[in-house]
């Protein structure tokens, strides 16, 4: 009898430890308030708008305030305060944890917590080291990537602005998906024929005398998805304005803060596509179980009051297509 006593026992002890280990994912059907946190790097509109579509997507999916507690935190463009913030919501704390762009999603699965993320708008996630395989994701996160359409745009500026003969970046060495983008459009755009002039910066500080000098000598500029000159788009689009040429940029914001177009997928909209795959973990999937995912950029934008600025007329084929930003 007290062998059989004994087996009932273990037995229990083992259902009960199943269904704790299950518990991360399965607590949105259990009645428990689940907690969500979100870390940004820095404040700006992009990744405000990534953060926004993301929470409203999950409120549509049913998960409201009574049901889901939401944690944002911005690191205010400092890494010593990321860090921070990545170790505080991998503890165990949280049921889920969503990061915008790569810097923070980089440091978040640096802590290898056994917490699930959800990574938004990564451009190039393998090689950030986020994840072994877009296909299977390891690290215990998926997410999404917004690979910049360096194509699509080199080729917008050959029918919005002809002649150009060289192309500047200017750009922050020390972000891994500005330096893949920038070497993806240093390859593209020397196979079309144009000459490439680059500067670099490592802060907010040193971008106006380093567009100033990059304007000196090219025909139009391009901005990679670089958070440091993202920031910095007024006095990147001021300048260029001053210079009369034109600036291509990765990002909605970006023309919206303006640099004269891009082609780009809508920030919110990628937001909204990283909240479906939390949803999936909610409901009792692991990150292992979905797929990251490439969301392609179809959207150009145009600033009129860029193109007036700097003498250029649109073409009707292009307007009538693109969305255009005042």
């Amino acid at each position: 009898m007290k062998k059989m006593t004994a087996v009932v026992l273990a037995v229990f002890m083992v259902v009960s430890l199943s269904a704790c280990s299950s518990s991360k994912t399965s607590q949105g059907t259990n009645g428990k308030k689940l907690k969500v946190g979100i870390i940004q790097m820095i404040e700006n509109g992009a990744f405000n708008d990534m953060r926004d579509g993301f929470i409203q997507e999950l409120r549509d999916k049913g998960y409201s305030e009574d049901k889901l507690e939401i944690v944002v935190k911005n690191a205010q463009g400092d890494t010593s305060n990321l860090n921070t913030i990545a170790q505080e919501m991998s503890d165990g704390s949280y049921d889920l944890v969503a990061t915008i762009a790569t810097p923070a999603s980089q440091t978040f699965v640096n802590m290898k917590s056994e917490t699930p993320q959800v990574f938004i708008a990564v451009s190039d996630p393998v090689k950030a080291g986020i994840v072994s395989t877009m296909e299977k994701p390891d690290h215990n996160a998926t997410g999404t990537s917004n690979p910049i359409p360096v194509q699509k745009i080199v080729d917008l500026s050959k029918t919005l602005t002809p002649g150009i003969k060289t192309f500047g970046i200017i750009y922050n060495t020390s972000e891994v998906n500005s330096v893949s983008t920038v070497n993806k459009a240093k390859e593209y755009m020397a196979a079309q024929g144009y000459a490439v002039s680059e500067a670099v910066v490592t802060n907010s500080s040193e971008v106006q005398q380093a567009i100033e000098g990059l304007l000196s000598g090219v025909d139009a500029v391009f901005i990679p998805n670089d958070s440091v000159i993202q920031n910095a788009m007024p006095t990147v689009a001021a300048a260029a304005k001053t210079a009369q040429k034109p600036v291509y940029g990765s990002s909605a914001v970006m023309v919206n803060s303006g640099a004269l177009a891009t082609v780009a997928i809508g920030d919110k909209a990628i937001g909204a596509a990283s909240a479906d795959m939390a949803v999936q973990i909610f409901e009792g999937k692991t990150p292992a179980d979905i797929p990251a995912v490439n969301v392609e950029a179809t959207d150009t934008l145009i600033n009129q009051t860029t193109a007036d600025a700097i003498g250029i007329t649109v073409p009707a084929t292009i307007s009538q297509a693109a969305t255009i930003v005042k």
